[in-house]
């Protein structure tokens, strides 16, 4: 089979691969229809590690995916070769502390596809994922809605952890796939008005368009003094999507006392830094988020019924032969990307 490998930094090549086999009775072999790229993905392209994440080349990268059961193990038994499927890249143990707690998203054993020292990625034809990483796709939801619902599922995810209330005032910082999913799943929820941030002028349209009240650039405005105007009391829920300092510190001097401060984004530095006077005398709440935990089936719902429209991300798509170009597109935000796909 036909796959795209990191090869160097800021360098991809495609290669052949033995296709995957079926090893165990609840393996699935899927035939890869589409990947996104993430900003994840990206950081291994450009520096070849995330922390303690050391890519090893050449490397298979990739882990959202949608495609259709090419075969499966014999303990298969709710899917057949044929069936339209979304792709959770977690595989989990199911039998550690993290796992029998309902923590699946933390546990012990975790292996997540496209990770180094867990799983290779998914960016080639063909996969091997246990039946478990395996959602059905409604008839009307295509091979994009399909992606879209691995970043999604952390949106979610996100907007659950944070306890959201109905009519709460809602910030999101950093408005690439991750915040617009908050910002959609947070509007779905009953949130009251929800501002937003973001630098590329496309994306802060489309979180205008997807229900924000206010969007603005923080390198051309004073974002902290024109949304202090507009909510003096503060902020309930900030969303920090962008794992960068400056947004950290803008969602603290937004927040209102008893606030929440919910991390997303992944910052590229090892350490991050909070104003702890203030984040002490708000008495501000820091929830991280790790991925996300059972929320894959909810996506989908939320996007097959309608409730959450999420078609507007979808802006670009590249064969496999140009991968490279797609990463260099969202290395760059380029072109007004929101959400990048490889088609195989």
């Amino acid at each position: 089979m036909k796959a795209a490998v990191l090869t160097g930094i800021k360098e991809m090549g495609i290669i052949d691969m033995p296709v995957p086999k079926i090893k165990n009775d609840f393996d699935v072999l899927i035939k890869i229809k589409m990947v996104g790229i993430c900003g994840s993905d990206i950081h291994y392209y450009e520096t070849g590690r995330i922390g303690s994440q050391i890519v090893k080349y050449p490397y298979l990268v990739g882990h959202e995916c949608a495609g259709v059961v090419e075969a499966v193990g014999k303990g298969v038994k709710n899917l057949k070769p044929g069936d339209r499927i979304a792709v959770d890249p977690a595989v989990n143990c199911h039998s550690c502390d993290q796992c029998k707690s309902g923590r699946g998203n933390t546990c012990r054993s975790l292996s997540f596809l496209g990770t180094p020292g867990q799983g290779d990625g998914c960016l080639c034809e063909y996969i091997v994922m246990p039946q478990a990483s395996c959602f059905l796709l409604p008839d009307n939801m295509s091979f994009e809605q399909g992606v879209l619902c691995e970043p999604f599922a952390i949106s979610y995810y996100t907007v659950q952890q944070s306890l959201l209330k109905h009519s709460q005032s809602v910030l999101i910082l950093g408005s690439g796939p991750i915040g617009l999913g908050c910002l959609a799943a947070a509007k779905a929820e009953g949130a009251g008005k929800i501002y937003a941030t973001e630098k590329i002028a496309e994306r802060m349209q489309a979180a205008k368009k997807a229900g924000a009240v206010w969007a603005g650039n923080p390198d051309a405005e004073d974002i902290v003094e024109i949304i202090r105007a507009k909510e003096p009391l503060g902020i309930d829920i900030a969303y920090e999507c962008a794992g960068q300092q400056d947004t950290i510190d803008q969602a603290v001097e937004l927040l209102k006392p008893g606030g929440k401060l919910i991390l997303v984004g992944i910052p590229r530095e090892n350490r991050i830094t909070f104003e702890i006077d203030k984040l002490r005398r708000k008495e501000i709440t820091v929830i991280n988020i790790r991925r996300q935990n059972e929320c894959t089936d909810k996506a989908i719902d939320s996007i097959s019924s309608g409730k959450v429209n999420l078609d507007f991300m979808i802006t670009h798509k590249f064969e496999l032969a140009r991968a490279k170009d797609g990463f260099e597109l969202v290395a760059n935000y380029n072109d007004g990307v929101i959400k990048a796909f490889i088609e195989i």
